[in-house]
Parts: structure tokens; C-alpha cells; sequence
């Protein structure tokens, strides 16, 4: 089996997969009566959801024979990013954190399994173009985004979807900047690593060749 063939299987079978598993908790979270909004504020799942349009589009694309295109190679680097943090801090932050009535086996796919699919997925396809350095901080436009929504809305409503994030839980706003802080430099570490194995790996492993043109 040729490799993009085996690429675009994989990436329908984890695309669906993580759809599977965001909406199997959904379903719980709301039958226990819980708030939606709530569940859409956690960046796990919304980082999620973005990785399953990220390999159900690249699955499309090359079940169509369609080369990437805007915004198929920024998206794709950006959730790689996404979920190289959602794994880690998973790990180092909430591994011992009781995760309430979150299923073990979706907890397994969105914090472990996922993180590590989309990551290699880059790896293996990278971008056709080398990324320019200042990509990286390009990738803390959503997560800044993020953490204002959730720090306003953590106030309005007095919850917050990570216990880091809590002033409450922490001692206050200066030891929610600092967990933000370092975020922030993990986020852009984690970037210009995914940026410089991307642009090595580029294009002498990738899984779809880059067709070369020529003049008529």
C-alpha cells in the first residue's frame, strides 16, 4: 500500500476517532446536566475538534488528488502545536487532577493518543514551503484569545476550566500569569521545534510528492 494511501486512512480513522470521542463526552457532560458552554471553554476539546478538521481535511484532500492549500499547512502546524501542549500540559499539570466524569478511554484519546497522531502527522507530511520563524509566535494568537475569554468569563461566572487558571486555587492573579507565562514559553519551544523538524524533514519525507512545474 502506497504511503498516501495508508495517510489518508489513518487520518479518517483518527479524524473520526477524536469527533467520536469529543462528542461521546459531550453527550455524557450533558446528560449529567452540566453546562455546554462549559464544555466548548476547555482548550482540549477545542484543540481537538481542530486536529479532526485538520486530518478529515487532509484525508479529503488527498482522497481528491488536491494539493494543501490556505489554510491547510498553517492550520495543520498550528494544531500540531495545540496538541503537543494539550499533552503536555496533561502530563505535567492535571495527570494527577481528578478529572470527574471524563471517560478513561476518551481521556486517553484526546490527552495522549491524539497529541501524538497529529504531531507525527506533520512530521511526516511537513509543509511544502520552509516556515519562517516568526510562524512561531503567530501561534500564540489563539491561545491569548483563549486565555482573556477564559479569565473574563472565569470572573462573570466564578468557573474556570483548569485548576491553574483559578486564582482561587493558585493565590491570586500573579500565580496565574506565571502558570501563563510558562505556557507561553512552552508554546514557543514547542513551535520552533515543530518549525525546524518540519522544515528538515521537508521535503525529503514527505508522503505526498510536490508536483513540479513546468512551462507550456
Amino acid at each position: 500500500m502506497r504511503l498516501c494511501h495508508l495517510m489518508l486512512w489513518l487520518r479518517l480513522l483518527f479524524g473520526l476517532l477524536a469527533l467520536t470521542a469529543v462528542g461521546w463526552q459531550l453527550r455524557v457532560h450533558i446528560g449529567l446536566g452540566f453546562s455546554v458552554i462549559n464544555f466548548f471553554s476547555y482548550f482540549t476539546n477545542l484543540s481537538n475538534l481542530l486536529a479532526a478538521f485538520v486530518l478529515l481535511f487532509g484525508a479529503t484532500g488527498t482522497l481528491l488528488r488536491r494539493e494543501w492549500s490556505f489554510p491547510g499547512d498553517w492550520i495543520r502546524y498550528v494544531s500540531a502545536v495545540n496538541m503537543a501542549i494539550v499533552g503536555i500540559v496533561f502530563a505535567v499539570l492535571l495527570r494527577n487532577v481528578d478529572l470527574g466524569a471524563l471517560l478513561p478511554w476518551v481521556n486517553f484519546v484526546l490527552h495522549y493518543l491524539m497529541p501524538c497522531v497529529v504531531v507525527v502527522d506533520w512530521l511526516v507530511q511537513p509543509s511544502g514551503e520552509r516556515i519562517r520563524a516568526v510562524q512561531v509566535l503567530r501561534t500564540l494568537i489563539f491561545p491569548a484569545v483563549y486565555l482573556g475569554y477564559v479569565c473574563l468569563r472565569g470572573h462573570a461566572v466564578d468557573w474556570y476550566p483548569y485548576p491553574f487558571l483559578n486564582p482561587a486555587n493558585v493565590g491570586g492573579y500573579g500565580h496565574v500569569a506565571l502558570y501563563s507565562l510558562g505556557i507561553t514559553l512552552t508554546f514557543l519551544v514547542v513551535g520552533a521545534l515543530l518549525v525546524m523538524a518540519g522544515n528538515f524533514c521537508s521535503p525529503r519525507f514527505s508522503a505526498t510528492p510536490r508536483p513540479i512545474a513546468t512551462r507550456t
